[in-house]
């Protein structure tokens, strides 16, 4: 009996990790470390209105984690994570086209959100601009941020910003995150059993007011360098 109920224990485990269930799960748990890790950036870079000395001492601190190393532990893990959620979203989107090989004749799209529509087109912009935003104001590659100084945070936000290109994407890249933490919320909340009449206008107003935060004060970052309010 005991070696019976180690294989069905270790067979409902591999069902659940490889079931669609199991991984919408998965990219909603990833998903939602991430939103926190959005949120968490946002109001660390709200130190650029204090000022050059304190942006430049709140990047010195998050340098200096264990240190030195803790910032690396960090990037490792948010590095594993993303991945896991970007495999995780493709897997469940290759099952889906598997499922529906030609598609519905005529789709009914009651339910859909603009949001929910755009999840795959707004990831891929993401995408994108994870990577750019990694070369532009971590990194410091000096083909994507020629004027980048390692020890200026401060200055190489202004000098990023100043880019009329630059912060235009960057106004689009946040715009098309907007969109995904609304549905991500949206799913997170559906996806641990509190899609019900009684909840859905409490998940729809969270969805709506924390992305719509996000939005408008990372946006206002590009637009105060731009407009020279920051300086």
């Amino acid at each position: 009996m005991p070696l019976l109920d180690m294989n069905l224990a270790r067979d409902g485990n591999i069902c659940f990790w490889t079931s669609s269930v199991g991984r919408k799960l998965l990219m909603a748990v990833t998903g939602f470390v991430f939103i926190g890790f959005v949120t968490i950036h946002m109001l660390g870079n709200l130190t650029a209105y204090m000022g050059r000395e304190s942006m430049n001492a709140y990047a010195a601190f998050l340098q200096g984690m264990a240190h030195g190393g803790g910032i690396w532990i960090f990037r490792v893990i948010m590095l594993t994570l993303i991945l896991v959620h970007i495999c995780t979203a493709i897997s469940l989107t290759l099952d889906n086209w598997a499922a529906r090989p030609e598609g519905y004749r005529k789709q009914c799209r009651k339910s859909a959100t603009w949001a929910s529509l755009s999840m795959r087109y707004t990831a891929c912009i993401l995408a994108v601009f994870i990577v750019y935003h990694l070369l532009h104001l971590t990194v410091g590659w000096s083909q994507v941020h020629p004027s980048f100084v390692h020890s200026d945070a401060y200055g190489n936000f202004i000098k990023g910003f100043q880019n009329w290109p630059v912060s235009v994407f960057y106004i689009i890249a946040i715009l098309c995150l907007g969109l995904h933490i609304w549905h991500g919320i949206w799913s997170f909340s559906q996806t641990l059993g509190w899609a019900h009449p009684r909840y859905n206008t409490l998940r729809r107003h969270v969805a709506t007011i924390w992305s719509l935060i996000i939005v408008c004060v990372n946006i206002s970052y590009p637009i105060a360098v731009l407009s020279g309010i920051l300086i």
